[in-house]
């Protein structure tokens, strides 16, 4: 089984194991945070494994912030009611310090406004395993660049004792939260790597897979967007980029940055978007570090 496969193969595992009477559906949190929800947006958009099979088949969604049909006091309600069971959390966007968290409010709560650092601190201290999904929740990402008025930070900065499973990008595939998710509904906690990335799909730079690889090894770099050649000196973060875009893609497969001819912004790794700009760059040969 190839690595591009893994979310497929651990979905199909989990409908078998559904179908044998041999899987327990688990409580799952989906809670938004200081972001602009383009995660929800690019899980419901996800086919083969299926967002939505996923949540009505194989989890009980608790609360989602934009899925849930109960608004307002009754959706803050079922968060608190969420708390009396064992639970998954996922966590998107990124939680905002500023004046006590009053810069990203989610409700109400005994007529006190209901901030996201109180829900983050709250929910993550009683979750049985937590996920942060996308930039903003991993490590800040846009919501936390610069000058970052908000004073946005990682889900981990209010978690420091908690274990997070981080899963970069803006936003995240589908596959890296389904598949995932899947595993730990199944298996448990997947391997990570020192930043807490599952290895599954964070495990080999896009530079070792991209099919424009050879021009780079032969010195042919684009000399502007468009050039199929390689674009390294465009300014491309392949090299120091970890996810499987080159052998799955986006959209279904439809296709991925370098496929439609832009370089890579690195956009799954630490540090978006301050540390991988400029995205374009027509005079660029300064090194990066690969985290």
């Amino acid at each position: 089984m190839t690595n591009d496969a893994v979310a497929e193969r651990l979905v199909r595992a989990a409908r078998r194991s559904m179908d044998m009477g041999t899987f327990q559906k688990q409580n799952l949190v989906y809670l938004e945070l200081n972001g602009c929800s383009g995660n929800i947006i690019s899980l419901l958009n996800g086919r083969n494994p299926d967002f939505a099979y996923m949540v009505n088949s194989m989890v009980n969604l608790r609360y989602s912030n934009s899925l849930m049909a109960a608004e307002g006091a009754q959706a803050t309600e079922k968060l608190f009611e969420a708390l009396n069971e064992p639970f998954i959390l996922a966590v998107e966007g990124a939680v905002s310090l500023r004046d006590e968290g009053m810069y990203n409010v989610i409700g109400m709560h005994e007529r006190k406004p209901l901030t996201g650092l109180k829900a983050a601190r709250m929910l993550g201290e009683k979750a049985d395993t937590i996920l942060a999904v996308g930039a903003c929740a991993t490590h800040g990402g846009v919501s936390a660049a610069r000058p970052n008025p908000s004073e946005s930070v990682g889900l981990q900065n209010v978690l420091p004792e908690r274990k997070l499973i981080k899963l970069p990008g803006c936003p995240v595939n589908p596959r890296w939260f389904l598949g995932t998710l899947a595993h730990i509904l199944l298996y448990g906690e997947p391997d990570t790597d020192r930043l807490g990335r599952p290895l599954m799909f964070y495990s080999t730079l896009i530079h070792d897979r991209c099919p424009r690889r050879p021009f780079f090894d032969k010195g042919i770099f684009a000399e502007k967007l468009g050039d199929p050649t390689c674009l390294f000196k465009l300014g491309c973060r392949g090299p120091v980029t970890r996810t499987d875009c080159p052998t799955k893609e986006w959209n279904s497969g439809v296709n991925w940055p370098i496929g439609a001819n832009t370089p890579c912004i690195g956009c799954a790794q630490f540090g978006f978007p301050d540390a991988m700009e400029p995205f374009i760059s027509y005079d660029t040969t300064r090194v990066i570090e690969d985290d």
